[in-house]
């Protein structure tokens, strides 16, 4: 009897990339091509921060999930592009609320550009994402990604709502970043399922997927922002709690600690600044809420693992496998 061949593991982001690379390739001469405009500084601007780095992972996300159902057109090259286009708007409006100065390693758009040209040059992006949506001619893509949209916009509102907030629950913060995160991840995915057509069964999985791989991305985020350094990060360490946002090492941290350390981080998260940064680290640290965050990325991660195991064993539904592992052992 002859023993079916183990599809192989993939060791690490690079193995991952490498199978979608064609169809990445086909997704960065889209983007050159859709940000093509007769004003300059939208082009400026665009290109910027569209092509300053990052891993590309949601619209990767969208090209192995589509792989992994069969699919064999082109339209999620399309979709992937949107997807990403989405995602930049969200970074240029989120730059400017949160007057951030560094992005994936270098300065953000408005710092550069100024607030004025970030915000208008998003909203460029968002608009332009529509059309292409328009172009793929599919209602139910068209609904997920609209849907999706309006999500991200009102977690972005809901965080707003709860900046300076120690108070902040387990719950209120889940309910940010499954909004503000974990949706684009979701429609990502389902999005692949609706392109191949695939059962109900099928799209649903590749929702939980979706949800649970943004959840765990989000939760290591906000850990690394409290043990990564700037170099690693991307921005500047501790950005968070200088914005006034209370994330999940915080608020564990909180829970747990002493009534000194508790008013410490409160005070830190009314006020917003880094005054006594150390010492916050120190408490996040002894508190074990670094752990604490950790393993409910892990549970994460194991839970988007589990939702594909009906899948065709095939490189593809590896590559997502792998992707949930990244997104928890990750450092930047």
């Amino acid at each position: 009897m002859q023993v079916a061949e183990k599809t192989p593991e993939l060791v690490n982001f690079d193995d991952v990339a490498a199978l979608a690379h064609d169809d990445m390739e086909a997704v960065n001469r889209l983007i050159s091509a859709s940000l093509e405009t007769d004003v300059p500084l939208v082009s400026q601007v665009s290109e910027y921060i569209v092509m300053s780095g990052g891993k590309r992972l949601r619209p990767l996300i969208v090209l192995l999930a589509a792989r992994a159902m069969g699919y064999d057109g082109e339209q999620h090259i399309r979709a992937a592009t949107i997807i990403e286009f989405i995602h930049t708007a969200t970074l240029l409006h989120d730059d400017v609320v949160d007057s951030s100065e560094r992005r994936r390693g270098q300065e953000s758009a408005n710092t550069v550009f100024g607030n004025q040209a970030s915000v208008l040059v998003g909203d460029f992006l968002y608009s332009r994402a529509f059309q292409m949506m328009v172009d793929i001619d599919d209602m139910r893509v068209m609904q997920i990604l609209a849907d999706a949209t309006n999500t991200i916009a009102a977690g972005e509102v809901m965080q707003l709502m709860n900046v300076h907030d120690p108070d902040t629950s387990e719950d209120d913060y889940q309910q940010v970043i499954y909004r503000k995160t974990a949706r684009l991840f979701e429609a990502g995915a389902q999005i692949a399922a609706v392109l191949a057509d695939r059962d109900p069964a099928d799209e649903q999985a590749m929702v939980e997927y979706g949800q649970h791989l943004g959840t765990a991305f989000q939760l290591i985020d906000d850990a690394l922002d409290y043990s990564a350094s700037a170099d690693e990060l991307g921005k500047n360490l501790g950005d968070d709690l200088a914005e006034g946002k209370a994330t999940l090492p915080l608020i564990y941290a909180m829970r747990a600690g002493t009534d000194a350390q508790r008013e410490l981080i409160r005070t830190a998260v009314l006020e917003g600044g880094l005054d006594q940064m150390d010492e916050i680290q120190e408490i996040i640290r002894s508190t074990g809420a670094l752990d604490y965050t950790e393993a409910r990325a892990r549970e994460a991660a194991d839970s988007a693992i589990a939702v594909i195991a009906g899948l065709p064993d095939t490189k593809y539904r590896q590559a997502l496998i792998s992707l949930a592992e990244f997104a928890v052992q990750r450092r930047s």
